[in-house]
């Protein structure tokens, strides 16, 4: 994801919705290294002397990330490169139990491969080459899709990889409801912009009467067909009070996506992540993995996403899984698709 820049003289400032690059690659290499290899184990050492002090992210403060005593950046991609394929070894060895951990890592650096691009687009620097960096447009025209609702079982079950997020199948009973065939345009964020009611995203720019967006390094006009990216959820909310609309809820975008056999809702998977109404919270009878971090610490306090971008792994993309910021961020991939506000 990074070859193309160089990263030992790389200047990334301290903001805390990114890392320093070599670090976040290096926290890659150590979680792989640490599951598969270590069986999260801390008494085990690790292949690179003091690893765990400087990559474990559940005891480094973001902070420090950047005035922190690293190795040279030779020996640090040694080590991705040993852990590697030590780990792939280990991997040809394991057993079904095993390979939980081995699924782990894998998930695991999908999503920092997707934190990484963030990063690009963040800081204004140049994409890889052949890296998809717009999410699909779409020319059909939005209508709202009638859902009846009724009960249906939310999460996932036991018996494959899952989160410990989406595990828990739990009934839940959705009110009748009526959901956007696609997500919020450019076009139509534009227009929300155009009247007056809203600040406009900080990657994008006025040029005239039009609009201009920041895609990693270049300038470009915006395309009212493609999908409205990079908003916060209060930019959302704003949108919705504005066209008098609302977000779904988690348990309706679900709903939604995993009812529509007729294929007529767009973009549900792969193409912006997309912000729901509900809080990110526990579902009945959770109990956290051996990663105690990867869900305990964020509930109550970050919002839901679900669906995907199109910088996801088709191996996180699914209509069960559960994504989760903080409400303000608005670096992800993230977009939303509205609901029609039910007569009382």
């Amino acid at each position: 994801m990074y070859g193309h820049l160089d990263l030992a003289s790389l200047e990334v400032p301290c903001i805390p919705i990114v890392n320093p690059p070599l670090w976040e690659l290096s926290h890659v290499a150590w979680f792989q290294e640490f599951w598969c290899l270590r069986g999260g184990d801390a008494g085990r050492p690790s292949m690179l002397a003091g690893a765990d002090a400087l990559f474990n992210s559940s005891t480094v403060p973001h902070a420090s990330r950047w005035t922190l005593d690293y190795p040279a950046p030779h020996a640090l991609f040694a080590y991705m490169r040993d852990s590697h394929e030590a780990a792939l070894a280990a991997l040809a060895r394991a057993g079904d139990a095993e390979r939980y951990f081995f699924n782990l890592a894998l998930m695991h650096e999908d999503m920092h491969a997707e934190a990484l691009l963030m990063t690009l687009q963040t800081l204004a620097l140049p994409p890889p080459a052949g890296v998809t960096i717009e999410p699909p447009a779409c020319a059909e025209p939005c209508g709202d899709l009638r859902f009846t609702g009724g009960d249906f079982l939310q999460g996932t079950r036991d018996g494959e990889f899952i989160f410990d997020n989406e595990r828990g199948v739990h009934a839940v009973r959705v009110a009748p409801f009526s959901i956007a065939s696609r997500t919020v345009t450019q076009g139509e964020y534009a227009a929300f912009l155009d009247a007056g009611g809203h600040d406009a995203p900080g990657h994008w720019k006025r040029d005239g009467a039009s609009w201009l967006v920041r895609r990693f390094d270049r300038w470009i006009p915006t395309d009212s067909k493609a999908p409205m990216v990079h908003v916060s959820l209060d930019d959302a909310l704003a949108y919705c009070a504005w066209a008098q609309r609302r977000l779904p809820t988690e348990s309706e975008w679900e709903f939604a996506a995993r009812h529509d056999t007729a294929g007529e809702l767009r973009g549900m998977l792969g193409g912006v992540w997309e912000w729901t109404a509900s809080a990110f919270e526990p579902y009945p009878g959770f109990a956290p993995d051996p990663y105690r971090d990867y869900s305990e610490p964020w509930f109550h306090t970050h919002q839901v996403l679900r669906g995907g971008s199109f910088a996801t792994t088709g191996r996180i993309a699914s209509a069960r899984y559960r994504n989760f910021y903080l409400a303000h961020r608005a670096d992800m991939f993230a977009g939303f698709r509205t609901c029609a506000l039910e007569a009382r």
